[in-house]
């Protein structure tokens, strides 16, 4: 009797830790990192392969974890049972009930799934091939399973086909980021990568106002003063005015022609390309790249010169900021104090809003620099020393003409001051 109730216990304990498997497998496959198990088997990894082949097959998967722990637990229960009525036949089946509910949750459940998801990589490669192992026999209960699951399926359209969010796809590289899988250079660059094609190329022009462009019958000595004095590599050609750009000038163009003493620029003006204010930077990027073209001229609705975009200018918005060694660096918005800023007018009305921790997602605006953005919404060009308090933010124009916003001083007001404007006030 004694040998015989060993040998009992000896089987629930292996029914515990085989159950403890399939429910530890689950958990791998489940939370299996698929980008990462591909890349180890496109390195040669034969293990990372066979895990990925499992991955593949991943309804099969789940039905044989499912099957075999609902199997092992329904016998485990069934024999422990048995054990604990020979030993207390009045009250067995509810100390049964007890031990294994508690042995259950313990060593076939929590236990295993706590340590599968703490590391499903390496649990799902070293398990791979008993999981194979158990497919194969399992296979006609899995099949039947399979066509139950087929069926609830076609009664119940309940499949979602969406691909990752973009804010998926940003959460997943902050998460990268913050455990360091990354650094955050190269997570600010993925994520421009992924807000890339957000952007229309009115977001990232140079406004027709500050386009530096000559005329196609300028002189050479006029040419040639607007090139030294901007330092530009080409520069824009217009017929009559600024609103018909008709081409582009290269400065090693110009200053060949002014070595062989020509007195034309017509002969060197090459073509540009065209694009409209809402046309996608990446839709340009790859037309500018057809034509080998570093300059395009954006057309507004009349067929009027809005702006132009660079090439720079688009890979700015994937890499930063791109300064060369004869190039002023200009910050557009500078921290005076805590709280402070100054801002020039042209600044970027989002990159504001972000160093001023402002939520945008509510907000409609179509202004896209800060000297825009103040204009609509105090419904006129602001002059000097005016301010306009948006919440706890106070803007005063320090610097501005007839035409547009300079310069901007902005101070973060705080709620005690706040408290003390409004008590002033009343």
């Amino acid at each position: 009797m004694d040998d015989s109730y060993f040998t009992i216990g000896l089987i629930l304990l292996g029914l515990l830790l085989l159950g403890a498997y399939f429910s530890a497998s689950e958990t791998a496959f489940t939370g299996l990192n698929r980008t990462r198990l591909k890349a180890m088997s496109n390195m040669g990894e034969s293990k990372a392969t066979r895990a990925l082949r499992l991955l593949d097959d991943y309804d099969r998967l789940l039905s044989t974890t499912l099957i075999g722990g609902n199997i092992v637990s329904i016998v485990a229960a069934s024999l422990a049972a048995v054990f604990f009525t020979s030993l207390f036949p009045k009250n067995g089946v509810l100390i049964s009930t007890i031990v294994m509910t508690v042995l259950v949750l313990l060593l076939s459940d929590i236990t295993p799934k706590s340590l599968a998801k703490e590391a499903p990589l390496r649990f799902a490669i070293a398990t791979s091939p008993f999981i194979r192992f158990f497919i194969l026999i399992l296979s006609p209960l899995s099949y039947v399973f399979g066509l139950w699951r087929k069926l609830v399926s076609s009664l119940f359209t309940i499949r979602d086909h969406e691909s990752p969010a973009e804010e998926e796809l940003l959460t997943i590289v902050d998460e990268a980021e913050a455990e360091g899988g990354i650094d955050p250079l190269e997570g600010e660059l993925i994520r421009s990568a992924i807000e890339f094609n957000d952007l229309d190329v009115e977001d990232i022009l140079t406004p027709r106002v500050n386009v530096v462009a000559v005329p196609e019958d300028a002189a050479m000595n006029e040419v040639e003063e607007v090139f030294v004095a901007n330092r530009f590599s080409r520069l824009p050609v217009y017929s009559v005015s600024i609103d018909s750009i008709i081409g582009v000038i290269h400065e090693k163009d110009f200053m060949a022609e002014m070595h062989y003493g020509r007195t034309d620029i017509k002969p060197i003006i090459k073509k540009v390309l065209y694009a409209s204010p809402s046309m996608k930077i990446s839709t340009l990027l790859r037309s500018l790249q057809r034509e080998k073209m570093h300059l395009a001229v954006v057309i507004d609705e009349f067929g009027g010169t809005e702006g132009i975009v660079t090439l720079e200018d688009i890979l700015e918005e994937l890499v930063g900021e791109i300064w060369d060694e004869h190039d002023e660096v200009i910050e557009p918005i500078i921290q005076t104090g805590e709280g402070r800023y100054t801002a020039s007018g042209d600044a970027n009305m989002e990159d504001v809003f972000e160093i001023l921790g402002i939520d945008t997602i509510h907000m409609d605006y179509d202004a896209i620099t800060l000297g825009g953005w103040l204009i609509e919404h105090m419904d006129k060009i602001p002059q000097t020393a005016e301010t306009f308090r948006y919440g706890e933010v106070k803007f005063t124009v320090r610097e501005a003409d007839e035409k547009v916003v300079k310069q901007v001083d902005i101070s973060v007001i705080s709620s005690e001051e706040s408290h003390n404007s409004s008590a002033n006030q009343s």
